[in-house]
């Protein structure tokens, strides 16, 4: 398979993202045809759903499942199938990486099925609610935090804005794994202004995250497994491009070139998707502050 097909973002994750950052009602009111949901195994209690919306983490133990996002709402009975396939204990929590209804828009009708305890950021669930989406999080966190569960513990941690301004990284350090939501999805960044993103954070924020001791990724979208490595080279292309940008600046180019003046035909990771084209003006305002 070539690097192109495995990593590109297919039109439907840049339309999901998009419909997620402003158009949520209308997007969960269409009925496309979703890829069927696969499950891809990183260890014996450690896997990942991949289809529609965001990859789910799912973590299993003695004492229940743990998910990380819940794609669409109409993902929910593939989304129970899947986890049954893999443990016949019960969902005891979900933890969203933010707020986007291709990451929570299964948290209300999963709760309601299975009462399990929902999970994020403070700032994406006061996002949640002043964008009135449903599935709003029982328990909040603001820096770090720890889920404990059947001997086993993934743990939050909120490094700054990036993709929005209530991103979070689940670490879960038995198996040196972290999942980073769509603070990380190649071909990206989308930075959602409108929900609190921020561009000039980002990088600072990928580098702390870079911090942690981890081996593999669990990216938003795609993948849907990468290592450390490309997360570095991300990181490092997006730093690169805002760098350009600021060039690009200083030598007083107009905005509206900035597309096509960008230099990033080498990059491996980054700055490749639509979603990508459609922030740099909002970026471009904000490297000019």
């Amino acid at each position: 398979m070539s690097f192109q097909s495995r990593f590109a973002w297919p039109a439907r994750c840049a339309a999901a993202l998009l419909a997620a950052a402003g158009l949520y009602t209308a997007w969960t009111q269409q009925t496309p045809a979703d890829p069927p949901l696969t499950v891809e195994k990183i260890a014996e209690d450690l896997h990942v759903i991949v289809g529609a919306g965001g990859n789910i983490g799912v973590l299993t133990t003695d004492e229940g499942v743990i998910l990380i996002d819940d794609k669409f709402d109409r993902n929910v009975e593939g989304i129970l199938e899947k986890v049954k396939s893999i443990s016949s204990k019960p969902i005891r929590y979900v933890l969203n990486t933010h707020l986007h209804g291709d990451h929570t828009g299964g948290n209300a009708r999963i709760a309601s099925l299975t009462g399990a305890v929902l999970f994020a950021h403070a700032n994406a669930r006061a996002l949640m609610v002043e964008k009135k989406m449903p599935g709003l999080q029982n328990v909040t966190f603001n820096d770090r935090a720890s889920i404990h569960l059947g001997g086993k513990t993934i743990e939050a941690y909120y490094f700054g804005r990036s993709h929005t301004n209530g991103d979070v990284v689940y670490y879960f350090p038995d198996h040196k794994v972290i999942h980073t939501g769509d603070m990380f999805a190649v071909g990206g960044p989308f930075i959602d202004y409108s929900s609190g993103g921020s561009g000039r954070d980002f990088v600072r924020t990928l580098a702390k995250a870079l911090e942690l001791n981890f081996e593999t990724v669990i990216p938003g979208h795609g993948g849907p497994v990468l290592k450390k490595s490309d997360l570095a080279a991300f990181r490092g292309e997006l730093a690169d491009a805002e760098a350009q940008i600021g060039k690009l600046i200083r030598e007083g180019k107009p905005k509206d070139q900035a597309r096509t003046l960008l230099r990033t035909a080498d990059f491996r990771m980054c700055c490749k998707s639509a979603l990508w084209e459609r922030a740099i003006p909002g970026l471009w305002d904000e490297l000019s502050r």
